[in-house]
């Protein structure tokens, strides 16, 4: 067998740790282990029943060809009525492209506007893969810590330090993965007048921006002004908040020659994602909204119980996530990295959490309680076990 050189983009990113510890827990639970999984971040209900109904009335009607690679033009229209309607952002069709999930719109963005020696602002604690994307283009990832003190937002000044003349993009997450902390429309401004001031671009990933508590609000920094519009771009998607995550459905909104360098990089990867799917998706933005409301009431209770459960363990802390549906906690008390913190965790109580090294923050992990009040309170019962026996 010849030997086998693999390119070296490869060789700068590593696997999602996040999937890796995910599909562990599912293995052990599926060999009959009794497994708690704090782990993915996805919502443990059904798809809305009219979502699926669409999508099946779309097989019934033949919709199983090929499509146009940016997206049923019926659903970019959707698209672009939703954010002109929740988010005061005035896109058209020819504005949006349709991906194969959330990540797959920004893999794109960055593709199609990263390249050798650009660099890309990214606040710590991150989501896994906005680093990793950047590297695979060329690109270098700027990363700029901030602390449970100032609850995990990245500052004006920090933002305006960070920048150089080789900055090219600002990645902002509200309501964000890991942490699950929204911006206040004020930090949002101010924020954008960095971006403006500077003349760089920013790409808002907000598909958390449906599951928000105790009166939070999100604000798209593009709705600001019309010259934070101008250089904002917007990623999102339908898995958390309308419980898609195996749909594999997602949108970038952005400046039209944005989108169609994005949709011929499209063209030549996946095509034009699942057609069918696609009609589940305007039943989605179009149709009833009360599951939206109904999967917030059940989030919002159990976080209530996790923060309550959690706060009763010596050694851990955490504070009260505003939107999305993560707990981030310290354990940097109890003087164990988060990695051997998470490995002995599922190895010896069967409970699966992230280690917070997976988003650029050692001595935190985060749990997931986007699953059942059974699950997170026996798996908060073994996580305190184990934190008392170290």
């Amino acid at each position: 067998m010849p030997s086998l050189a693999l390119a070296s983009r490869v060789t700068r990113v590593t696997p999602s740790m996040t999937l890796a510890i995910a599909a562990k827990a599912k293995a052990m639970k599926a060999d009959g282990l009794p497994v708690c999984s704090f782990s993915a971040g996805e919502p443990d209900f059904d798809t809305p029943d009219h979502i699926k109904a669409a999508a099946k009335a779309a097989l019934d009607q033949g919709k199983t060809r090929y499509g146009p690679a940016a997206g049923e033009p019926a659903l970019r229209q959707a698209i672009a009525n939703k954010l002109q309607r929740d988010n005061n952002l005035c896109y058209g069709p020819e504005n949006v492209i349709v991906t194969n999930g959330g990540k797959h719109s920004l893999y794109g963005l960055i593709m199609a506007l990263i390249e050798e020696g650009d660099e890309v602002i990214i606040p710590a604690p991150y989501w896994v893969s906005y680093p990793e994307m950047v590297q695979l283009a060329g690109g270098t990832p700027v990363i700029v810590p901030t602390t449970a003190e100032q609850n995990y937002r990245i500052t004006p000044d920090q933002l305006r330090q960070a920048i150089t003349p080789k900055t090219k993009l600002f990645v902002l997450n509200s309501p964000s993965n890991p942490t699950g902390m929204v911006y206040s429309p004020a930090e949002i401004a101010a924020l954008a007048d960095v971006v403006v001031e500077a003349d760089i671009w920013v790409v808002s990933d907000e598909i958390y921006e449906k599951i928000l508590y105790n009166g939070a609000t999100h604000l798209s920094i593009g709705a600001v002004s019309a010259a934070a519009f101008e250089r904002t771009i917007i990623s999102n998607g339908f898995a958390k908040g309308y419980s898609m995550t195996g749909w594999r459905l997602g949108y970038l909104a952005g400046p039209e020659p944005l989108i169609q360098a994005v949709s011929t990089i499209q063209s030549h990867s996946t095509s034009n994602v699942c057609t069918f799917a696609q009609y589940g998706a305007i039943a989605a933005l179009e149709g009833p909204q009360d599951c939206i409301e109904m999967m917030g009431k059940a989030f919002a209770e159990r976080r209530q119980v996790i923060i309550e459960r959690c706060r009763q363990i010596p050694g851990l802390s955490c504070g009260e996530p505003e939107g999305a549906f993560y707990l981030y906690i310290d354990i940097q008390s109890l003087g164990i990295p988060s990695l051997a913190f998470c490995t002995r965790l599922i190895d010896e109580k069967y409970v699966a959490a992230i280690p917070g090294i997976a988003f650029g923050a050692e001595g935190t992990i985060r749990l997931s309680y986007a699953t059942d009040m059974d699950t997170i309170l026996e798996g908060m019962d073994r996580l305190a076990q184990f934190v008392g026996g170290l």
